[in-house]
């Protein structure tokens, strides 16, 4: 073999060790998928406000094939309200339990971690570091009230006053409607309040009752048990036409079906802005926005399961998937479903954002409030619920 093909082949074997190299190496970091590796399956179970964008985020991510230590990751959305995943939580009812949970609100998180905590003596869902609990997006609770009611209430009670409190002073009108100045055609006030059974926004729409009852921004058990107020919120609840035919989608009904679902209530500040648009076109009575003078805040965190129920792979598959959900285009595409997104590069004061299509309505993209409610203890909440399931339920 003469020098010429010694050096051909030495170069063809450095080129194919080369190669060989950089496949491993690709295999390490997870560049290039291995096929006969298994899939990272990510489990997520999202509250139902903001499932269709998680679901659709996902759709997306899985189709980009992206992958960690060579395995492709799979991304599974469930719809769950908030409400029945916290039981489940609670009773170890999940199987398999879910790489992630995205709630209402980070107090839900925290009610699971109290739960876990007296069984396991730790966290199960971390406030800091790597896995922390991050908020995706956050929503508001606002006043939704058609316009011509609004009106009424605003020349009935003063300008700036439509609260929990008027609104209680107007479901207990005994002339109903004409008592208060409006149209006899719409009988009495009907109150719109998510039933708390099917969705979180309904049970902290009592907490926020309670807190402009009070005057406060944070409430105990002991405020809810009085019977002062138990008395009040009777009446108050008193004015909901059927709790059990509204679904979890309580604006999609007002959108559907009209004044006849109800004339107003604190609704989720998204699910309004999303629907005003069917609201207008297929009733002849605008809604009205009104921002309370006590703000519930709605952060949706992204939450990682960090029990061994779910491998080391598992969690970090699902913080790409955070990462993700965290980007300026899924964040644009969040603020155009009426949520504010997370990502401070993200503005919802564009010319085509809901926020300000909607200006005319009452929406604000920046919101001035002196005081947010804060998130109640377990011990509040189940009061509340108890209190609801014994005086309203069945109703």
């Amino acid at each position: 073999m003469n020098r010429t093909r010694l050096i051909f082949f030495a170069v063809v074997l450095l080129a194919l060790l080369i190669v060989g190299v950089s496949f491993l190496l690709s295999q390490i970091s997870g560049s290039v998928p291995n096929p006969t590796a298994q899939p990272i399956s990510v489990r997520v179970v999202s509250a139902l406000p903001i499932e269709p964008w998680v679901q659709d985020a996902a759709q997306k991510f899985n189709a980009e094939k992206r992958t960690l230590d060579g395995r492709t990751i799979v991304v599974s959305v469930t719809p769950m309200d908030s409400v029945t995943a916290l039981g489940k939580w609670d009773r170890g009812e999940f199987n398999p339990v879910p790489t992630a949970w995205i709630p209402d609100s980070r107090y839900l998180v925290e009610l699971v971690n109290a739960t876990q905590s007296e069984k396991l003596g730790r966290d199960i869902f971390l406030t800091d570091g790597e896995y922390r609990a991050r908020p995706l997006v956050t929503s508001l609770f606002a006043w939704g009230i058609y316009k011509s009611r609004f009106d009424t209430l605003e020349k009935k009670f003063g300008q700036g006053n439509v609260n929990w409190k008027t609104v209680h002073d107007a479901a207990i009108a005994k002339g109903g409607w004409p008592e208060l100045g409006g149209d006899p055609k719409w009988g009495y006030f009907k109150l719109i309040v998510p039933n708390p059974n099917k969705n979180a926004a309904g049970l902290l729409a009592m907490v926020s009752a309670a807190g402009e009852y009070y005057d406060k921004a944070s409430i105990a058990t002991e405020d809810v048990t009085n019977p002062k107020f138990q008395a009040w919120l009777k009446e108050l609840m008193g004015a909901v036409t059927d709790f059990s035919s509204l679904s979890s989608y309580t604006v999609e009904d007002l959108a559907l079906f009209g004044s006849s679902v109800g004339d107003g209530g604190q609704l989720l500040e998204s699910d309004l802005l999303v629907n005003m648009s069917g609201i207008q076109t297929r009733w002849a009575d605008p809604l009205v926005i009104v921002y309370p003078k006590y703000l519930t805040w709605f952060d949706f965190p992204f939450t990682i399961w960090m029990g061994p129920e779910t491998s080391a792979a598992e969690k970090n598959a699902a913080i790409q998937f955070e990462k993700f959900l965290l980007s300026a285009p899924l964040q644009t595409l969040a603020a155009q479903r009426g949520f504010r997104p997370a990502n401070a590069e993200v503005s919802i004061a564009t010319a085509d954002s809901l926020f300000v299509k909607w200006q005319g309505q009452g929406a604000k993209p920046k919101v001035e409030s002196p005081a947010r409610m804060r998130s109640p203890d377990r011990d509040t909440l189940q009061a509340l619920r108890r209190w609801f399931d014994l005086n309203i339920k069945g109703r």
